[in-house]
């Protein structure tokens, strides 16, 4: 796992768990739009870096980013923000890691699934084949993501796409994109699910209403004073790659929501 700063150690601590392939680098825009008011921490998740390891597991990358943060001083955690892969590890941590967290998004969280072992297996050999192909293929990449869409404002979409498959096919082994998503579809939970008094936001994009309907509800069924909020237009982790500015108002009204419990 590596480790990304910005900001100064002074102000409030955010900390923010990445998507599955995505470099880490397309969190930079977001991070930086927040390093004012934060100091964030970017957890670069194993095997989405360029250290050359794998990805085991969510119960792993939120363990290791607890060590990480008490290795470091941090007693707790004022803000922790995770999208796909990254939400389903703030779902962890704040079940499993004793590190309090104040506030907390989880943005298209995924959760674990109630099927029988086998029909998760097959659900996980689809999404890395369609994965695997388009880290691997260009022309997959970008009809699965469309440049006019999937490229941030003011950057050449060719010069944008170039940088994120040649980061992919260098970086991105077969055991880390499957890893990443089974275990993001059945990583442990303790039973029950301890409670915890940090302010809980579950976010998705309107057009994944319908996915992330029982992820919501999972998250709700774990913890109780979730809230949801659905950002009209916007597809799975678009915010977070494509608007920092209202990325960053969001998390400034979720930093200024005054707590209910």
């Amino acid at each position: 796992m590596k480790v990304i700063e910005y900001g100064s150690r002074s102000v409030p601590l955010m900390t923010i768990f990445q998507c599955t392939a995505e470099p880490w680098w397309v969190f930079k825009p977001s991070a930086e739009e927040l390093s004012r008011e934060f100091h964030i921490l970017l957890f670069a998740a194993d095997g989405h870096d360029e250290s050359g390891t794998d990805f085991i597991s969510v119960e792993k990358y939120a363990h290791d980013a607890a060590e990480y943060l008490a290795a470091h001083g941090y007693d707790h955690v004022d803000l922790m923000y995770g999208v796909s892969l990254g939400g389903a590890t703030v779902v962890r941590f704040l079940a499993a890691e004793s590190i309090p967290v104040t506030k907390a998004i989880i943005d298209a969280g995924i959760t674990p699934y109630p099927y029988p072992k086998p029909v998760c297996r097959l659900i996980a050999a689809g999404d890395f084949l369609s994965v695997s192909l388009a880290t691997k293929n260009r022309t997959v990449m970008e009809l699965i993501a469309p440049p006019d869409r999937w490229t941030p404002a003011g950057e050449n979409p060719t010069d944008h796409y170039d940088r994120i498959f040649d980061f992919e096919k260098n970086h991105y082994s077969y055991r880390t994109l499957y890893n990443s998503f089974w275990s993001a579809n059945n990583y442990a939970m303790p039973d029950p699910v301890p409670a915890v008094d940090t302010y809980i936001e579950y976010w998705y994009g309107e057009g994944e209403k319908h996915a992330r309907a029982k992820n919501c509800a999972y998250v709700k069924r774990a913890y109780p004073q979730t809230v949801s909020r659905e950002f009209r237009g916007l597809m799975h982790a678009e915010l977070v790659l494509m608007y920092p500015k209202l990325f960053r108002e969001e998390i400034l009204r979720v930093w200024n929501q005054k707590q209910s419990h």
